[in-house]
């Protein structure tokens, strides 16, 4: 029986103040009515009151049902938009701020006199929200490069191609993450995936993707981490734009599969790191789930071979244990979850095989997320010599 999982870094479940259970995009229980409001410092989503509600849900001063003589809350300004921002802005925030955390990291949201851009906006909000929790409950630093930290900060433009211009593309630099509106269209994005030759292609993972390439920037170009992630993920001083032009020339490497977690993640160690993130990303987000919702993935009747401390990077790294309970947990669920998708006539719900290769990758970034310590030296070498 496996060793049961620690509590979620991100809960995923929470309940009304009435006991209903609520879910993260709610903003009105439809138990008792009571409004509801992510609050990031907490992770939870929470019922509001205060004197001055009023039962308006537009009204400009919360506080949680739970503390009514508490701090005042506000809603988030694109609370009345056609982004539905359920988020609040909370007392620790700049006065004068009327955007909550998340709707900061905006550079360039769609025009919305656009026919379907409003829609399509709803989608991609959606999904930067459910990130950006995620990397709050991770601890990992999120500031807004336009309001907040305009050296290292992050900033979202949302952009639609338009005829007879160059296409948008979607990719990051410098702390700017551009996303193709188009992506939000389902329709469009399938018939991409189709056409690439994808085995999976979503709006929340190319959000985890292209934070990955942030992450780089942000934690690991200049600091200690840059040798060993060199070390495994390769040299990222080689030419970008002529493995770019060999990958869709030629395609991925015919042992891919031996040695990346996708075909893309072999064009480049740019992209072999992005990848890796977000699969760590989407490893982390579906146990959170499982665990606040009580699943215990070592209760699951199905056979996997499981990771052992010989797959792992480091073995010097004091969370390797709880990685590999992680990791071993995912992999049973990401079995149950790819029977139950086909029992629906859906695609797999993770449709990838992990190599030896990506798991120690996959460990790599856990070390640097949880903070462990880079290895020293004779540590590297020890490790190199195992």
């Amino acid at each position: 029986m496996a060793r049961p999982l620690g509590a979620p870094r991100t809960p995923r479940a929470y309940r009304c103040c009435c006991g209903r259970q609520v879910f993260f995009r709610n903003s009105r229980c439809l138990g008792c009515r009571a409004e509801l409001g992510y609050v990031p410092s907490r992770l939870a989503l929470q019922a509001l009151s205060g004197p001055d509600a009023g039962g308006s849900s537009t009204a400009t001063s919360w506080r949680l049902a739970e503390q009514p003589d508490g701090p005042a809350l506000r809603r988030c300004d694109n609370f009345a938009s056609p982004a539905a921002c359920n988020w609040l802005i909370e007392p620790g925030d700049r006065p004068g701020v009327r955007l909550c955390r998340a709707c900061r990291l905006n550079r360039t949201i769609p025009d919305l006199s656009v026919a379907g851009n409003a829609t399509l906006w709803l989608r991609m909000e959606r999904a930067k929200r459910r990130l950006v929790s995620q990397l709050i409950g991770l601890g990992l630093p999120v500031a807004s490069r336009v309001t907040e930290d305009p050296q290292q900060g992050l900033a979202y433009d949302f952009l639609r191609s338009v005829p007879g211009r160059p296409p948008v593309m979607t990719g990051h630099h410098n702390g700017i993450i551009t996303i193709q509106l188009e992506e939000a269209d389902d329709a469009v994005r399938e018939r991409m995936r189709v056409q690439m030759g994808e085995p999976y292609r979503t709006l929340l993972g190319h959000f985890r993707h292209e934070i990955g390439h942030y992450y780089w920037d942000r934690l690991v170009r200049g600091t200690a981490w840059h040798a060993p992630c060199r070390e495994v993920f390769g040299d990222e001083r080689s030419d970008y734009a002529a493995a770019l032009r060999a990958h869709y020339a030629k395609g991925p490497p015919a042992d891919w599969p031996q040695r990346f977690v996708s075909p893309y993640a072999s064009m480049h160690p740019w992209e072999d790191w992005a990848e890796s993130f977000a699969h760590y990303l989407h490893l982390h987000d579906t146990i959170d789930t499982a665990a606040s919702f009580g699943i215990d993935p070592g209760r699951v009747d199905i056979e996997t071979a499981p990771w052992g401390e010989d797959a792992l990077w480091s073995r010097h790294d004091p969370t390797r244990l709880a990685f590999l309970d992680m990791l071993n947990a995912w992999m049973r669920m990401t079995r149950v979850m790819n029977e139950m998708s086909s029992a629906m006539g859906q695609h797999d719900f993770y449709p990838f095989v992990l190599p030896r290769a990506a798991v120690a990758k996959l460990h790599v970034i856990h070390c640097l997320v949880t903070g462990v310590a880079p290895p020293r030296a004779a540590e590297a070498t020890a490790r190199g010599a195992a």
